[in-house]
């Protein structure tokens, strides 16, 4: 079930603290989008935080969010203990240097007529500093990339891949602290995938970033992740260690989710060993006129009339473990 809840906040140095986040959208007619509802996360340095979920939970709109790309409707984002919710526009375009964001898809990211040199570039170059030739060369030999065969080519002569590598090389030219990968590697092939993940982790160990990682494909952010949260229509499910995910999940959307992973055993058919069947489930409610108490309840074979009166708040279970269910 899904509500909200402060016991998954930590204390002490964070360098990303985002409380009671909304993000509202007009649709006409006086109506909203409720894409993320009063929603909290933290990051510490050098921690990835995964954000899971499937399609039109809120995750890339949380994240756009913390980069104010746009503005959220209401709630505080704080980097390195500073405001960035009702900042000055320049005050803010300052501090947004410090946080980076790799786009979903790479090849619309890049600008088609400008050469990869010059992407690369970009970021310092919009500060007064372009960057000398070995600069750029050595940010493009880091993601992969041969500098004397892309240094002039456009995004169209590049793959998917390549593209995002520079994407990835763009993003870390200004030095971010906390670099937001919105589902980076959803549009790319399954070996292209590994790479870019494998690239992603070891340019975190190698320059000590934080990164919020978002995507609905749990086997990703489950193995790049340090700490996984599970968001449903706006609402916060679950915040569980990466580790514990597939042994200790308790959210019933969060074990439907496990269950909806193919597994290759002949012998077992969907939902054979577990309480959720993906087939069963119906699809989730309008974010214009979402459920009362608890988002999740209108899909939940554990709902109960205590489900539509209360929401549910994040609750520890142990250690590092929190979840919004009153069943649970």
């Amino acid at each position: 079930m899904a509500g909200t809840g402060t016991t998954h906040l930590r204390s002490g140095d964070r360098l990303l603290a985002v409380e009671d986040l909304v993000v509202e959208f007009p649709a006409g007619r006086g109506r909203k989008v409720h894409a993320v509802s009063g929603i909290g996360f933290d990051l510490l340095d050098g921690e990835t935080l995964g954000i899971l979920g499937e399609s039109g939970c809120g995750k890339s709109s949380a994240g756009r969010a913390v980069m104010q790309l746009p503005p959220p409707t209401a709630g505080s984002v704080r980097l390195a203990g500073t405001e960035l919710t009702g900042l000055a526009p320049a005050a803010l375009r300052a501090e947004r240097k410090r946080m980076q964001m790799i786009l979903q898809n790479p090849v619309a990211a890049l600008n088609p007529r400008r050469k990869v040199a010059d992407l690369v570039a970009e970021g310092p170059s919009v500060w007064g500093d372009r960057p000398p030739r070995a600069t750029i060369e050595a940010a493009l030999a880091a993601v992969g990339l041969d500098p004397a065969t892309v240094w002039d080519r456009r995004p169209h002569e590049l793959s998917g891949g390549q593209c995002q590598r520079v994407c990835i090389a763009r993003a870390l030219m200004l030095d971010p602290r906390v670099l937001i990968c919105d589902e980076p590697v959803s549009s790319l092939d399954v070996s292209v995938q590994a790479q870019i993940l494998n690239l992603l982790e070891a340019t975190r160990e190698r320059l000590g970033l934080s990164m919020i990682f978002i995507a609905h494909d749990l086997a990703v952010v489950k193995n790049i992740s340090d700490r996984i949260m599970v968001m449903y229509l706006g609402k916060v499910c679950e915040v569980v260690p990466s580790g514990e995910l597939a042994g200790a999940a308790r959210h019933p959307y969060t074990r439907l989710l496990l269950e909806s992973v193919p597994e290759a055993r002949p012998d077992r058919t969907a939902g054979q060993d577990g309480a959720f069947r993906a087939g069963e489930i119906s699809e989730p409610p309008s974010p214009l006129n979402p459920p009362s108490g608890c988002r999740f309840r209108t899909r939940c074979p554990l709902a109960t009339e205590r489900c539509a009166a209360e929401e549910p708040k994040l609750r520890r279970l142990a250690g590092d473990h929190h979840v919004a269910c009153h069943e649970a």
